[in-house]
């Protein structure tokens, strides 16, 4: 077994021209590499990446929730495929690396398979998956939502700026949405779900370690906070007699703040969205409306951060003159890789360079795929922690090795019985 995982050594050379080439399908007018789903940069992106995955051998095509799919049969054909997948749309003002590398890792790894002549037992599939990144529909990762069955009618009817339907940009991306439900994935149809990726975080590079096998994926609650005191004259109405919202969110969010900075080594909290009205230079503050968020792997730490901060919250407004109501928006559970495969990534990781165990804040398409399949997740650093902007940067060494780990983990995952491995 383990000479077998050093059969396998990508290319760098092959793989920086590679995301070079796909970084250059980019919206010259946004800053950064932008390629936005459902535009013409991205649909360019695509029939190149549809082309590399030809080169490299696979049969291509585009599945109901018009995910890009490259399938290399196995020869057992009645086991369900290991699946390799990401994204290549960005952010506005993205970078080249989120996302791209574990596509572009897949093809290739699907290309050293040929190239050795070597022939997997499972079906090898490369998905990248469309729009990850939250979308200009108001929802993420809407490819792996549509490909596992959790893309109901609801969000399909969401509207850009310009009046689109999502299940009409869907559909004109080579999709078919009357078919997702009869197409979607079920527990047990894929044996196997891996998944290459930058940190987009400090960690690794301060630790001088060079690929990370992920612990998980952390969970996100977010709430809507508002705060409503009175409005009045900024010039006659004196300090003493305020009722000033904008005053009580300044130290109600410190407050959230040092909360999530007792919890720092578990959890990390944001206040990202805030509203303030009327918003004149000559009025104290009436309203303030903000959206917060928590994450962590661990449920119950996030419940009781969150539960703190609201007791808090409501002691200041009440010491303030001031009316609050906390209002949750969402929750989603943190993804826990399970133990066998943790193992594996572990394993496949220290063939190919130093590694640790990490978690992830950020939210991926594994999330969507844990609900039918066991994921495991590889991470490669990121300079200075930089992610999402254009100077998002990984050394292309680095994504040669998460790409050689990454396919250690595939020829350790193949022989293996995968059907007693839990999902979800």
């Amino acid at each position: 077994m383990e000479s077998s995982i050093h059969q396998l050594v990508p290319s760098a050379a092959r793989l920086q021209a590679s995301i070079e080439q796909l970084s250059s399908y980019r919206d010259i007018t946004k800053p950064g590499w932008t390629r936005r789903p459902f535009t013409s940069h991205y649909d360019d992106g695509r029939r190149w990446l549809s082309e590399l995955m030809l080169e490299a051998g696979l049969a291509v095509s585009i599945d109901a929730a018009s995910n890009l799919i490259g399938t290399l049969p196995g020869s057992d054909l009645t086991l369900p495929p290991i699946m390799i997948g990401s994204h290549t749309d960005t952010v506005t003002g993205g970078g080249r690396f989120d996302g791209t590398i574990g596509v572009l890792a897949g093809i290739e790894i699907a290309r050293l398979l040929q190239e050795s002549g070597r022939r997997l037992r499972h079906t090898l599939q490369i998905v990248d998956f469309t729009a990850e990144e939250p979308s200009e529909f108001g929802i993420s990762t809407v490819g792996s939502r549509g490909m596992v069955g959790n893309l109901p009618e609801a969000m399909l009817e969401l509207q850009d700026d310009s009046g689109l339907k999502l299940g009409d940009a869907i559909n004109r991306q080579g999709g078919d949405v009357d078919q997702l439900a009869l197409l979607a994935r079920k527990p047990g149809d894929v044996a196997l779900y891996l998944e290459l990726h930058i940190e987009q975080g400090p960690f690794l590079e301060q630790s001088g370690h060079r690929l990370g096998a992920v612990l998980g994926i952390a969970g996100i609650q977010r709430y809507r906070v508002t705060i409503i005191g009175a409005p009045n004259h900024a010039g006659t109405t004196p300090m003493t007699l305020r009722s000033d919202a904008l005053a009580g969110f300044c130290e109600i969010g410190l407050a959230f703040e040092r909360h999530c900075l007792s919890n720092a080594k578990e959890a990390v909290g944001t206040i990202g969205k805030v509203t303030n009205e009327p918003n004149a230079s000559n009025v104290v503050p009436g309203l303030v409306r903000f959206d917060l968020e928590i994450r962590s792997l661990d449920r119950s730490i996030s419940d009781a951060l969150y539960a703190a901060f609201a007791a808090e919250a409501s002691e200041i407004a009440y010491r303030r003159g001031l009316r609050l109501t906390l209002e949750p928006l969402s929750k989603s559970d943190s993804v826990i890789v399970k133990e066998q495969v943790l193992k594996l990534m572990l394993q496949a990781c220290a063939s190919a360079a130093p590694a640790i165990t990490l978690a992830s804040g950020a939210g991926h398409d594994a999330n969507q795929l844990a609900a039918i399949a066991p994921i495991g997740m590889i991470f490669v650093p990121s300079k200075g922690g930089r992610s999402h902007c254009p100077e998002e940067w990984t050394d292309y060494k680095d994504v040669a090795a998460g790409t050689q780990a990454l396919a250690a983990a595939l020829l350790l995952a193949d022989p293996a019985d995968l059907s007693g491995w839990q999902y979800g």
